[in-house]
């Protein structure tokens, strides 16, 4: 597998991956979606990672890095929609993907890197640990807007 950022091309297989994170519909490729598709691409801060295992992105991040004025100005990061595709689980691509978007943000000079999951599965909330994630330090909140 190789490790890359995403490309302007890759949208319409990143979107099919999409589709097992909670399963979510492909949306249609309208303005819509290619306007929100390039604000991604163009802002230094936002990076979708990607797995591709000849021509098809099997497995999936995004690493937000935040500005901040705490922490000796130093930037956080979140990471967000991880996803491997189910015939290619339990291959390590996802720890690959955790691993090379911490050592972004550890480029970046992040303090800290977060990451929430709404899965309840003992074996996911177990990868995020051996990932060098804790749930012990943060609480964490969600309000969901409509």
């Amino acid at each position: 597998m190789m490790i890359r950022e995403v490309q302007l091309q890759d949208l319409p297989q990143l979107l099919g991956l999409y589709s097992f994170l909670h399963s979510n519909a492909i949306p249609p490729l309208d303005n819509g979606i290619e306007g929100i598709w390039r604000t991604i691409l163009n802002d230094p801060h936002h990076h979708i990672i990607v797995g591709v295992d000849g021509d098809t992105i099997i497995s999936s991040c995004v690493l937000v890095i935040i500005p901040n004025l705490t922490h000796n100005q130093r930037p956080y990061a979140l990471i967000e929609n991880v996803i491997t595709h189910p015939e290619h689980r339990e291959k390590g691509h996802a720890t690959a993907l955790l691993n090379y978007a911490k050592q972004l943000a550890v480029d970046s000079n992040c303090y800290k890197i977060m990451l929430m999951t709404g899965s309840k599965k003992e074996s996911t909330l177990a990868f995020y640990q051996r990932s060098g994630y804790n749930s012990n330090d943060k609480t964490a909140f969600i309000q969901w807007l409509e």
